[in-house]
């Protein structure tokens, strides 16, 4: 029997690898993973350049704005951690010949005067669009430039300036012990970084149930099924069967990471101004996500969350294997994935939301509800509202889910496999559960 079944297991893997559509839709996905994380490089190489200086001439009527605009752009960008290549000078020329000397350029010119209202009034003048991060950035420099001058003119001294322009100390005090600004910060960065996280699992488990409940499908409507059972039993073929699309499924996952691996490398040996730029806002992220303590975390939640994928992997597989063999067309096949996405969707959109039910028993209780925990237990201990106890109860319980499907699934499968029936599909899965 066991020859049987590593027979079927490695004629199933063998049939995914080899088939033209596997190897097609790898070389797209390596070649896009490619484009996407080497574009600007790409773009660059083409024409495009993301590391042109830009020159901005300023004409100064006020005679006092240039050094403090200067400063102040140069502070705004280090503050935000961006590398910048813009050039800012005092022009003695006037604005026609400014205006010449930028055409064909995306050089930018910044008249300033004085206003006894404002106490200053400026006009930004470019050939063609500025980009928006430039823009926002002058803006903000001239408006702290104003404040900068209006304090000076109601003669407040240096020492005094330095004070109000400097920003204040700001602490962070929470009254309920059992609360943290670790945790403050991580329900933020949850919000943002999480669902790109799980995305790809959630992505997976709905090409796994689609592959099985596919392939269940199409060898009943074409009476194949037939010439299987009559030379393995149910369970080898069915077995078999799990084992094979979820290799591929985790096999498919690790090509995904060495694809994405590679475009970094390729990044990284072909860096520039623009990939710098890249690295830091990388770099800023995992400051974000150091500061927010997920990283001391990731020790525990990493093996934590690959048992739980690889046990739902199984769950999910288990039940589009066993709902499948009650089908006898495509449109049977359609029905019994609907279910199956529903809780897929709901544990994925309530493991993005983690961080809104803070302190409720009804987030705690669904996070131990096999097809849902896989994503929603992982994301409510990361933000520190369930602790390790009650992921192994999740781990636990889905252990047992898969117990009794695996046990009791198999009476189904046997009888659904051979089962052409015309009855309604979910009345002949329910006939089947009682025999």
């Amino acid at each position: 029997m066991m020859k049987k079944f590593w027979f079927l297991t490695k004629y199933g893997l063998k049939k995914k690898f080899k088939s033209k559509s596997f190897i097609i839709s790898n070389i797209i996905i390596f070649i896009l993973l490619l484009l996407a994380l080497n574009a600007d490089s790409i773009i660059s190489l083409f024409g495009g350049d993301f590391t042109e200086n830009v020159n901005v001439y300023v004409i100064d009527e006020t005679e006092k704005s240039f050094e403090l605009i200067k400063e102040n752009y140069k502070s705004l960008k280090t503050s935000i951690g961006e590398e910048d290549e813009t050039n800012i000078v005092k022009s003695d020329k006037n604005l026609s010949e400014l205006e010449k000397e930028i055409e064909g350029t995306t050089d930018i010119i910044i008249t300033i005067n004085s206003d006894e209202e404002n106490y200053i009034s400026a006009n930004i003048i470019t050939e063609n669009y500025i980009d928006t991060m430039t823009y926002q950035a002058l803006v903000q420099s001239l408006n702290t430039t104003k404040y900068q001058l209006a304090l000076e003119d109601s003669n407040i001294n240096i020492e005094e300036l330095n004070k109000i322009s400097t920003p204040p100390t700001i602490e962070r005090t929470i009254l309920d012990e059992s609360k943290n600004t670790e945790e403050e910060n991580m329900n933020t960065v949850m919000s943002v970084v999480f669902p790109t996280v799980i995305l790809p699992f959630f992505m997976l488990i709905v090409l796994l149930v689609q592959m099985i409940g596919g392939e269940i499908n199409e060898e009943k409507t074409t009476r194949s099924m037939e010439i299987i059972i009559s030379n393995v039993s149910a369970k080898v073929h069915f077995f078999s069967k799990l084992v094979a699309n979820n290799l591929f499924v985790i096999i498919q996952s690790v090509l995904l990471f060495v694809y994405g691996g590679i475009g970094f490398l390729i990044r990284s040996l072909t860096s520039s101004g623009a990939n710098s730029n890249f690295t830091i806002e990388i770099n800023d992220a995992i400051s974000s996500l150091s500061k927010s303590g997920i990283l001391d975390k990731l020790y525990y939640i990493i093996p934590i969350t690959i048992v739980l994928i690889i046990l739902s992997f199984v769950a999910y597989s288990l039940i589009a294997g066993i709902l499948a063999s009650m089908t006898v067309n495509a449109e049977d096949f359609q029905q019994i994935q609907t279910p199956i996405m529903i809780i897929c969707f709901i544990s994925y959109y309530l493991a993005v939301m983690a961080s809104m039910f803070n302190g409720s028993i009804l987030i705690r209780i669904l996070s131990y509800v096999p097809l849902i925990s896989f994503l929603l237990s992982p994301a409510l201990l990361v933000i520190g509202q369930i602790g390790i106890l009650d992921v192994g109860i999740s781990i636990i319980l889905l252990i047992i889910f898969c117990f009794i499907l695996s046990k009791y699934g198999l009476k189904i499968y046997k009888v659904g496999i051979l089962n052409y029936s015309t009855d309604k599909m979910w009345k002949r899965i329910f006939k089947a559960a009682k025999m």
